[in-house]
């Protein structure tokens, strides 16, 4: 449509776009949220809830249509076929950009409930945008460091035990929980000072997953998991506004999650611990293998 445009214009546009789309709907999220705060009646807080989810899911959509109508990027997607809105999944994926959250966003828009992030307990005093997340149910959790567990031991599983019951919501309610396990941007420097096992992935952090996967029960049984291969080595935000980005490779891979590893405490049980460590070692021998793959398949170099 406009892909003709220059590619800072595009950029520009995008960006003044995505700000008025979150201008208009941030009212609609803060008035939602003090409804379900003000009048804690349980009909209230229920059609509060829709409310804000479809307005948060209508601002996915307009940013994702502003993509569509200014860039000629190719996003070759495969295997997401099955998906329901009526599901609990674990969603991850290998992380190389911050592109990767639009992107994500977009290949998954009404195609799995709305993608939430475990936040820190303190973020929920952010102004304006703490009180949004609370509003749409993002999961805040409380974890104690080692340290402080050490000086007060009787703080040992309450982190979990705070969580889960925070999460007892989402026992009734479909939720997807977005996490990139590699817990940064991969960069070759990176790779190389955590001397990590893998050629395209950065080692993936066990905590959290296991955390996640804990706090939720056996409502979350399934781990979709995202791999991303971009054509281009300048991958930032900027340069996808700018359509810089000539193809993204999107592939799925639904991974059932053995059920020995749901509602587990990962610091309390040294056996679950070591047996979770190597599941998701094998799991991301094979998604480094396929991300070789993908980029042999469609002509990218390292």
């Amino acid at each position: 449509m406009l892909t003709f445009l220059p590619a800072r214009l595009k950029g520009t546009l995008i960006l003044i776009l995505v700000m008025l789309n979150t201008l208009f709907w941030t009212p609609i999220l803060i008035v939602g949220a003090f409804l379900k705060l003000l009048i804690p009646l349980p009909f209230i807080k229920k059609i509060a809830t829709r409310v804000l989810i479809a307005s948060a899911t209508n601002w996915v959509s307009l940013n994702s249509f502003f993509m569509t109508i200014f860039l000629k990027t190719e996003f070759d997607i495969s295997d997401i076929e099955g998906l329901s809105m009526n599901d609990w999944y674990f969603v991850n994926c290998n992380h190389q950009s911050w592109s990767d959250i639009p992107i994500t966003q977009k290949v998954l828009n009404r195609r799995i409930p709305m993608l939430k992030f475990f936040l820190k307990k303190e973020l929920i005093w952010v102004p304006v945008i703490g009180i949004c997340w609370w509003a749409l149910d993002f999961p805040f959790m409380k974890r104690y460091s080692l340290e402080q567990v050490r000086k007060n031991p009787q703080l040992a599983g309450k982190d979990l035990a705070t969580t889960r019951k925070a999460c007892e919501k989402f026992k009734t309610t479909p939720v997807s929980v977005f996490n990139f396990l590699e817990g940064t941007r991969f960069t070759q420097a990176k790779h190389d000072k955590q001397q990590s096992p893998f050629t395209n992935l950065l080692k993936p952090k066990a905590g959290g997953a296991a955390f996640v996967l804990g706090s939720m029960g056996e409502q979350m049984h399934t781990m979709l998991d995202i791999t991303l291969v971009y054509s281009d080595q300048n991958i930032g935000p900027w340069d996808l506004f700018c359509g810089r980005i000539n193809k993204v490779v999107v592939h799925f891979n639904k991974i059932e999650i053995p059920k020995e590893f749901l509602g587990k405490d990962y610091g309390a049980d040294p056996e679950f611990k070591a047996n979770f460590q190597v599941w998701l070692n094998n799991t991301w021998s094979d998604k480094d293998l396929l991300i070789t793959q993908l980029k042999a398949k469609h002509g990218i170099s390292s």
